[in-house]
């Protein structure tokens, strides 16, 4: 999911030296969709292939140098990510109402999708950057918006698949 998502271009910004990619949404997608163990699973899973070397990257980068760069923290923080999201949705999915429970599940996006990964890339980009943590908490500010234009698809795809299917989450 993750991976397909990497064959969309990125989108450089200028603020940053990180671009607007949609794997981040796969991200979200996973840890609402899986669960806690195999949202993170699925997520290590995709950065060992990317570590091994394959293209799987938005912009076709893989290999261990992308782990020495300004966007290695944004990465890495997509296990615990997608860790913190599927918990929260198993607490989520106990409500009956599906509005309530589609809330719910974007606060777990909002919560897991974009806080912990955002926390993540900008503590690192500040310090592989060598620039200070405000600087760079004040330019992943343009990243919000679509941010959250993404936690919200990824609940009406969630809640739609549910309609569907139970979704078995570990």
């Amino acid at each position: 999911m993750i991976a397909s998502l990497g064959a969309i271009p990125p989108i450089a910004i200028g603020v940053l030296p990180v671009p607007i990619t949609l794997q981040s949404l796969g991200v979200m997608l996973v840890g609402l969709m899986f669960g806690p163990k195999r949202g993170a699973l699925a997520c290590l899973t995709f950065l060992t292939l990317v570590a091994a070397g394959l293209p799987v990257l938005a912009g076709g980068r893989g290999g261990l140098a992308v782990f020495a760069g300004p966007t290695a923290g944004y990465m890495l923080a997509w296990v615990p990510a997608a860790y913190c999201t599927g918990i929260l949705a198993i607490q989520a999915e106990t409500l009956q109402r599906p509005l309530v429970r589609g809330i719910a599940y974007l606060a777990a996006n909002i919560v897991g999708g974009i806080m912990v990964v955002h926390l993540g890339g900008i503590l690192w980009l500040a310090a592989a950057s060598h620039i200070n943590v405000t600087t760079a908490m004040l330019g992943s500010l343009a990243f919000v918006p679509g941010d959250l234009i993404k936690a919200v698809l990824v609940v009406v795809v969630v809640q739609r698949v549910e309609g569907m299917l139970t979704l078995p989450r570990l």
